[in-house]
């Protein structure tokens, strides 16, 4: 082939890749479009859900409100000679945290008490700063139950284990059953057992097991956990099984000492209690 020939080869070839382009475009381009037009209506889906949570997200003057009004009110009894600013490493993180979880009144309501604890000259000591982080971990159920147990200062728990009757080999079915989720009137109570667990973590509650709980007026604490219908119908299912048994372990929950400390300055009513008072 003559040098001429390949040139005339070679710019054919360019001619039809150059030609070949547009046919290749026409192809991509209606999926690209497609492509582009979700993208779109995602980005535009996304805007949509996410426009709540700006609208609940509060600014300086929404945090500047409630603490001049719920915080006030909290310290409507302490004389004004006995209040103090406080601590910049409590107030400052708690005030951030009211940003995002100022709408949920559960978790608000722990914030505004650690603010007024802090500023009390009488109760400021209790106002450890971990607490901020330890409200910011917690769901507003589990802030619930916290001010369930506070009224209650222990609760009674159930564990049912399912075992082989030849072996007494088995796996637990229910873990930390409490009625306290439902006392509390929690959004999902059937988590219950979860909250216990991550106010546990936190160190706010302890999990006891094989603890017995005993009533002042010597009545049965755990009966009422018995009855609830998913434990008796998950009890009847074992009595029922040929080669299942239930084995019923009893335990309880109570605050430890940081979770005492906690509702001190965390969990009481609308009025601040001065505890050294």
């Amino acid at each position: 082939m003559s040098e001429e020939n390949k040139i005339r080869d070679a710019a054919d070839a360019i001619k039809g890749i150059v030609e070949a382009v547009p046919v290749y475009q026409d192809v991509v381009q209606p999926a690209a479009r497609e492509v582009g037009t979700a993208l779109q209506t995602v980005a535009k889906t996304l805007h949509i859900l996410l426009a709540p949570v700006s609208g609940l997200v509060w600014g300086y003057d929404k945090i500047r409100d409630f603490v001049g009004e719920k915080v006030a009110q909290k310290l409507s009894e302490v004389p004004a000679e006995e209040l103090r600013s406080p601590e910049p490493h409590v107030a400052g993180p708690a005030l951030e945290a009211l940003r995002y979880t100022g709408y949920q009144q559960s978790l608000r309501d722990m914030y505004a008490n650690l603010l007024a604890t802090s500023i009390d000259t009488k109760t400021a000591q209790q106002a450890h700063p971990a607490f901020v982080e330890i409200i910011r971990q917690m769901s507003p159920d589990e802030a619930l139950i916290v001010r369930a147990l506070a009224a209650l200062g222990a609760a009674p728990t159930i564990d049912i284990r399912a075992e082989k009757k030849a072996s007494n080999v088995g796996r637990w079915r229910l873990r930390h059953f409490s009625l306290l989720p439902y006392e509390a009137q929690c959004a999902s109570p059937d988590l219950g057992s979860n909250y216990l667990v991550n106010l546990a973590r936190l160190g706010v509650i302890e999990i006891r097991e094989n603890y017995r709980l005993q009533a002042d007026d010597e009545t049965d604490v755990y009966t009422p956990l018995l009855d609830f219908p998913e434990v008796r119908l998950l009890k009847e299912q074992l009595d029922a099984s040929s080669d299942l048994k239930p084995s019923i372990a009893r335990g309880a929950v109570m605050f430890t000492q940081l979770g005492n400390q906690f509702c001190s300055a965390c969990v009481f009513d609308d009025t601040h209690i001065r505890k050294n008072g």
